[in-house]
């Protein structure tokens, strides 16, 4: 059954983000809907990212919400207000209802997180975006993406995600061994903390649908072959 599959960015909201997974979800006969958010308006609220989502499914059916990062905050507004038959969590800020993304840091350890798994690792704790995003991005694709990240506006951070519970479908959580910004062993953690599942693990790093696209549209492709075709 052909699905569509409605792609959601992290920090920044660039659709480009997805640019060399949408091919091939689309090369298996699905759509690939891939979302641009406005993130650096200090003005647009969580709801209104929902809502942009929202409109982007329309009146879809046979929909994978798949949210990456960031993203995982806009994930369960769309999933109470939308039809969906399948969520996907890639290296995600997984909320507890009502809380900000700002307090997820601490709430979580993630920033302590980061920074063991980089004294571990042997590679600086202190954050830059070739550390810890870019890291396991080939060359060629740093060299035709945009010359700078669109920002993300602090608002975002401010704001409670406002929902009750996780919604009543399938949800799934894929994490990347190789993610310095989110470890591996973190991100176990929080999943089974907030949702009490394992996420599913592949090789990549915290931008896995720049490193290993090929790897992270087999798995999008095999989950949602997996998830029971009907909403309960």
């Amino acid at each position: 059954m052909t699905a569509s599959f409605v792609l959601v960015p992290g920090a920044g909201g660039m659709a480009c983000y997805w640019h060399r997974v949408s091919p091939l979800l689309e090369q298996k006969r699905n759509e690939a809907i891939a979302v641009d958010l406005p993130s650096d308006d200090e003005n647009i609220s969580l709801n209104d990212y929902a809502e942009i989502v929202v409109r982007a499914i329309g009146d879809r059916s046979n929909v994978v919400l798949v949210s990456q990062s960031l993203g995982g905050f806009t994930a369960p507004l769309v999933c109470a207000r939308a039809s969906v038959r399948l969520l996907i969590l890639v290296n995600a800020m997984i909320p507890r209802p009502g809380e900000t993304a700002g307090n997820w840091w601490e709430n979580t350890g993630a920033v302590s997180a980061r920074v063991a798994a980089a004294q571990e690792g042997g590679y600086s704790a202190d954050f830059d975006l070739p550390t810890y995003f870019l890291h396991d991005v080939p060359e060629a694709v740093l060299r035709n993406g945009p010359s700078t990240p669109r920002p993300q506006a602090e608002a975002i951070f401010e704001e409670p995600c406002r929902f009750e519970r996780w919604p009543p479908m399938p949800i799934r959580v894929i994490a990347s061994a190789d993610d310095r910004f989110f470890p591996i062993d973190f991100q176990r953690r929080v999943a089974w903390d907030r949702l009490k599942m394992d996420p599913e693990v592949l090789p990549g790093g915290h931008l896995v649908a720049l490193s290993n696209p090929s790897g992270l549209a087999d798995l999008l492709l095999r989950l949602a072959d997996e998830a029971p075709k009907d909403r309960d």
